[in-house]
């Protein structure tokens, strides 16, 4: 049995001694066998971790935060080349490369059950850890409309929209951040599909603990169809629990955690227009969600209890079967050393 230690602050190359750590946890999730530890120190790891073997009943892999949640596993990218439009509205292109072959911002929230009357994407963009909110067009970013059904009006004038530039296969991102500078600020945009999630199916037996993990750009997954999440297994044996959370706090979290049947209804943080909630067709799929700023966690033994506080959730193995809601955290006020890439 080895441990392995990681640290965002560490050099490239290293041999994930705790004297030479690697620089990402993906290297480790490469050569983690059963029985193994990975050891995370505090950082920003912006990464889609694939582990790529199981450990077993007896010996779990165990994924270990250091420092309970320090450290931080992101989907989100930070971008810092906003140009003024005017007043308060910003501008932003983005190279299409940087998604690789799944772009959040030209998929759209779609699947069974989902019934709405806006169109939305799988992407988001975030100002200080918040997501703002998804609209239609360039003049609906110019002249915002104050959403009173949101859990947060205040804040949904934040708005966002994002277009194709074909000419130069770039995503351009519209944004009116009102009295923040984003030249200045932590503003961030999804670029992966999902955090901690193996590409193989069978790869169980894996402990994830006191993680923060944050920002994937996941679909929605009604019961009928496909399930991913921004932390889960792929189809692992149905015989016993594949993965197991530990003291793992999460922010926009979506989660697929279970063995065999799963369902569970993804979270998107609220988005709104016109005063009406984007994800209203969710209230289909669960009773519990009346906004698009609820989560709906419903799994099949052993099921997952995501249990909120402070919008920061503890994520707990437990037998029954639960769904809550959260309201989204208040926006951080911050610079944009922030969201400096630490790892990639």
């Amino acid at each position: 049995m080895m441990k392995y230690y990681v640290s965002a602050s560490a050099a490239q190359g290293g041999s994930g001694t705790k004297e030479s750590p690697f620089s990402t946890i993906q290297a480790a999730a490469e050569i983690a066998k059963a029985g193994d530890e990975v050891i995370v120190a505090p950082g920003i790891y912006r990464e889609a971790v694939n582990p790529r073997n199981a450990g077993t009943e007896d010996a779990r892999i165990t994924y270990r935060s250091e420092e309970k949640g320090k450290a931080v596993i992101t989907g989100a990218e930070p971008v810092t080349d906003w140009e003024q439009v005017e007043g308060s509205v910003w501008k932003c292109s983005v190279p299409n490369s940087l998604f690789g072959d799944y772009n959040p911002y030209t998929t759209l929230v779609s699947g069974d059950w989902f019934i709405a009357s806006f169109i939305a994407h799988t992407g988001e963009v975030y100002l200080n850890d918040k997501a703002m909110y998804e609209v239609t067009s360039l003049e609906a970013v110019k002249s915002p409309v104050r959403s009173v059904c949101s859990w947060d009006p205040d804040f949904s004038v934040y708005t966002w929209y994002s277009e194709q530039d074909q000419e130069n296969d770039a995503t351009v991102f519209y944004a009116n951040f009102h009295e923040f500078d984003p030249r200045r600020e932590c503003v961030e945009i999804n670029v992966r599909r999902t955090c901690f999630y193996p590409q193989e199916e069978g790869v169980g037996y894996i402990t994830l603990s006191g993680f923060t993990v944050t920002k994937a750009a996941t679909q929605w997954a009604p019961p009928t169809a496909y399930q991913e999440g921004m932390i889960g297994p792929m189809f692992p044996m149905p015989s016993a629990p594949a993965f197991r959370w530990a003291s793992t706090s999460s922010r926009g979290t979506t989660i697929n955690g279970s063995t065999g049947n799963i369902r569970t209804a993804r979270r998107r943080s609220a988005t709104a227009s016109a005063g009406h909630s984007a994800r209203a067709g969710r209230k289909s799929a669960s009773a519990h969600i009346s906004s698009a700023a609820a989560t709906s966690t419903t799994a099949a033994r052993p099921a997952l209890w995501v249990i909120w506080a402070a919008c920061s959730p503890s994520l707990r193995t437990t037998t029954s079967i639960i769904s809550t809601t959260a309201r989204t955290s208040r926006a951080r006020r911050s610079a944009v050393s922030r969201c400096t890439r630490l790892s990639t």
